[in-house]
């Protein structure tokens, strides 16, 4: 990859990630438009490795929440354990949240599942589709989300299985997991800061998984290029994420999925159309 390359993957990133339109399914679309070769490792890597620099916008916006604890009084009465978990409350609720795409992403992970799908731009075109499909309804299906509703450890663990069906590449882990929010009754806002909240130890894990697996395998990749590019890249898509994120929630909240729904069915119709005739998406030799 070139710079300029790295620049539009990682703008495409930073716009995508919290979008209900699949962050990773645009990536690998983006890449094979610009003729970038798939299966190589370090493209793997990157595509992973870029998306935790779009998530620390989430940090970075939400620093309040992410670095206060819980200094209301605890129950009296409170075992030990009780007491850790009322003080770390915000932190608990991630943990519950993230387990189960830890089990699924290590299993998708470690039996070449992952890579494959990550290979396959027919994958990302069909869920794309479905997806869209899914998101004209959505907002009908889902629509009785409460002010009064919080988030507890059964919503947590169940928004974090939602979360597990994002390991498709073309499925949205932002919709995914915002739906699965809506799901458990919570309003669209909080749904969708929960989703930004979630992403930040799921890509936090699967970018270690990504670095490891790169340093075990052959180090030709670590050149002095292949470093600058994932440097640049986490950086643009932090910056883009950080603006495109504040424009989300707003959007979300006022006006639902729909759009996005059209949005995704349209790109992938496009792409599946082109597929099905013979045409590859490459633009550039």
């Amino acid at each position: 990859m070139t710079i300029i390359e790295t620049i539009i993957i990682a703008i495409v990133e930073g716009l995508t990630e919290f979008l209900p339109v699949s962050s990773t399914g645009h990536m690998i679309i983006t890449q094979n438009l610009l003729g970038i070769p798939q299966g190589d490792p370090f493209v793997h890597a990157f595509t992973f490795i870029i998306q935790f620099g779009a998530i620390l916008s989430v940090v970075f916006l939400y620093w309040k929440r992410f670095f206060k604890l819980n200094n209301a009084p605890i129950p009296e009465g409170s075992t030990t354990l009780q007491a850790f978990k009322h003080k770390w409350y915000f932190y608990w609720l991630l943990f519950v949240g993230v387990l189960p795409a830890v089990v699924i992403g290590l299993v998708a992970k470690k039996s070449g599942l992952l890579d494959w799908l990550l290979d396959s731009v027919w994958v990302v075109a069909i869920m794309l589709v479905a997806g869209g499909i899914f998101m004209l309804f959505c907002d009908k299906l889902f629509n009785k989300g409460s002010e009064q509703n919080e988030i507890n450890e059964k919503r947590a663990f169940r928004i974090g299985l939602f979360q597990c069906i994002s390991v498709i590449p073309g499925v949205s882990r932002s919709m995914a997991t915002i739906v699965g929010g809506m799901a458990q009754n919570l309003t669209r806002q909080k749904a969708a800061e929960f989703s930004f909240f979630l992403a930040v130890p799921t890509m936090a894990g699967a970018t270690l998984l990504d670095l490891l697996d790169l340093f075990k395998g052959d180090t030709v990749w670590a050149t002095s290029d292949n470093v600058t590019m994932l440097i640049v890249g986490c950086v643009v898509a932090f910056v883009v994420a950080l603006i495109a994120m504040k424009w989300f929630v707003a959007f979300l909240t006022k006006y639902g999925f729909k759009a996005f729904g059209v949005y995704r069915i349209v790109v992938g119709i496009v792409i599946i159309a082109f597929l099905a005739t013979g045409h590859g998406l490459q633009m550039v030799d």
